[in-house]
């Protein structure tokens, strides 16, 4: 099994965060979005995970690195691909054409699930899906009564189903995609100037290939920051066997509300933390009040009372606002 990740986006709607850090890379509970997908996925799939093919713009050596160490923590072999103009998902997936053979997942790395069904590994193709109250905002699919896949549709205004594609497919041949990933190149078959996976599945499904739906319990997304905010407290909530507070955690006269994720080497003084709050390594906080946010390493923030709230790395933050989102490197106050 291979799983193949685009996310070459700059992702913009995050900034200022992925300005210095790609969104697949910010950390929710801990550990970057993408480590806690292909965990996921190797949940469901149920199977050891080859290779992780991941799908880059120009993020640099350090970001590649730790990229490649994700795949080796999960056990399986990283492999980095390119993509250097941004031309749609389906040319995106196919900058990692020499990984498309055998059994593959394709997963668009800025969504989280929870899921209880296993690969049903006999069809030609599973696409995850979720039902959703707003079918005209998502690619969405039509199923019959044996579960299986009769047509796609973007953003249908009219209804016609309200299972949204999550953006992550199994496929039992990554050879058929490849082909018909390279059709659409070939052919020029693109709207706006991209070229996207649905004209391909399409094809694939007049062909008499077989997609069928798996339906993911919970479906979250790290588009923006709120959403990215509710994923961690999701994530916190649900989060059964991960050990969330470290042991070297320095509490002087603290109270800590659960669920709550504290990195290593973290000291908090005369402070109400939680519930759902992520801190990661090496940051300070006194004197504060702080709910549902995410607060990368290395920060100090000192008299501050916040909540729904992002701060990256290296920030000093003293300044009172009840809600913030502040970059790596600043410091305010």
């Amino acid at each position: 099994m291979k799983i193949i990740i685009p996310m070459a986006g700059m992702g913009k709607r995050m900034r200022p965060h992925t300005l210095t850090v790609p969104k697949p890379l910010i950390k929710i509970a801990g550990k970057p979005i993408v480590y806690r997908l292909v965990e996921s996925i190797s949940q469901v799939c149920d199977d050891a995970i080859e290779e992780i093919a991941f799908i880059v713009g120009d993020f640099g050596k350090d970001v590649e690195n730790e990229l490649l160490d994700i795949a080796k923590k999960v056990g399986s072999r990283g492999k980095i691909y390119y993509q250097e103009e941004a031309l749609g998902t389906a040319h995106a997936i196919l900058c990692a054409a020499d990984s498309l053979e055998g059994e593959v997942v394709v997963a668009f790395a800025d969504t989280l699930f929870k899921a209880s069904f296993n690969l049903d590994k006999s069809k030609d193709s599973i696409i995850w899906v979720h039902q959703v109250e707003n079918p005209q905002n998502f690619g969405v699919v039509k199923i019959n009564a044996e579960n299986i896949i009769t047509g796609f549709y973007e953003k249908p205004q009219d209804f016609v189903s309200d299972l949204a594609i999550i953006g992550i497919y199994y496929f039992k041949d990554g050879q058929n995609l490849k082909n018909e990933l390279q059709w659409l190149i070939d052919n020029n078959v693109c709207k706006g100037g991209e070229y996207q996976i649905t004209d391909a599945l399409e094809n694939m499904k007049n062909k008499k290939l077989l997609f069928s739906t798996g339906k993911v319990d919970e479906w979250l997304d790290c588009g923006n920051k709120d959403a990215t905010v509710y994923t961690n407290q999701r994530i916190l909530e649900l989060n059964k066997k991960e050990k969330l507070i470290d042991d070297s955690f320095c509490n002087t006269n603290a109270v800590i509300i659960s669920p709550c994720y504290i990195g290593k080497n973290v000291t908090v003084k005369s402070s109400v933390i939680g519930p759902h709050v992520s801190i990661c390594d090496n940051t300070i906080i006194e004197n504060s009040v702080i709910t549902n946010s995410i607060i990368q390493s290395n920060s100090k923030l000192s008299n501050v009372n916040i909540d729904n709230s992002m701060i990256g790395s290296y920030v000093e933050y003293k300044l009172k606002y009840n809600e913030v989102s502040i970059g790596d490197y600043t410091i305010l106050g």
